[in-house]
């Protein structure tokens, strides 16, 4: 198991939240700034579950919680303060855990798609600048049942490498809806479709995985993405 710490990072006068760091072995190996989805917090088993594989792995992980989810509130703040949570998360990371390497951001659901608005286009700071990629665990591409309504405009502003692992019966976005939005961007974007898969990446019985499998197989495949990023 990795070394797991909590520290509390500052949001301007908004409040503070609380980051947890998941050591990898190395103290030089690249980091990935990971946020939770919208219905639950970084505490959840898939957070720590991928965190700590990552960081098993090499990749030293800091999840976080946004304000509303650190106030114990339900209903997500607006989208200015969560993009002002991920700035502010970023450039804490950036100073306090690695402040020379290189540096990735992400996150499960609405908050991999938070991360994307931000990177449409970085702020324009030095640790931004240390931003080389951008991880979307299950991108919510529209509202279940609401395909008219994508959420997709900023993509077509981000430069940074993309991996964007994705449930094939996603009913944020299928396998057939992700494909035709993120192929044409100038971003370079690989794919990792989990067959089967829901927006939790769970699987039917018959698939023959469990939980633990298939998301060891996710860690995996992001490690080996995250590691070959310059």
């Amino acid at each position: 198991m990795p070394r797991v710490r909590d520290l509390s990072l500052t949001i301007s006068e908004a409040g503070t939240v609380t980051a947890r760091h998941y050591a990898a072995a190395s103290a030089t190996a690249p980091t990935l700034v990971l946020a939770h989805g919208a219905g639950a917090d970084q505490r959840h088993r898939f957070m720590v579950t991928v965190a700590s594989d990552l960081a098993a792995a090499g990749v030293q992980v800091v999840t976080f919680n946004f304000l509303y989810t650190e106030q114990r509130r339900r209903s997500p703040d607006r989208a200015p303060l969560l993009e002002e949570t991920w700035r502010a998360v970023l450039e804490g990371v950036a100073t306090n855990i690695s402040p020379t390497g290189m540096l990735v951001v992400g996150g499960k659901s609405m908050g991999g798609r938070i991360a994307s608005q931000v990177l449409a286009p970085p702020p324009e700071t030095a640790a931004w600048s240390r931003v080389k990629g951008l991880v979307l665990l299950g991108y919510p591409l529209h509202p279940p049942g609401k395909p008219d309504a994508p959420r997709t405009a900023h993509l077509l502003r981000i430069r940074v490498p993309i991996l964007l692992v994705q449930g094939t019966r996603d009913a944020f976005g299928t396998r057939a809806e992700v494909t035709p939005v993120f192929d044409p961007l100038p971003a370079e974007v690989t794919y990792d479709f989990i067959e089967g898969g829901d927006h939790s990446f769970a699987v039917p019985k018959s698939a023959g995985m469990t939980e633990r499998d298939v998301l060891s197989g996710v860690t995996s495949r992001a490690t080996d993405w995250i590691t070959r990023l310059r």
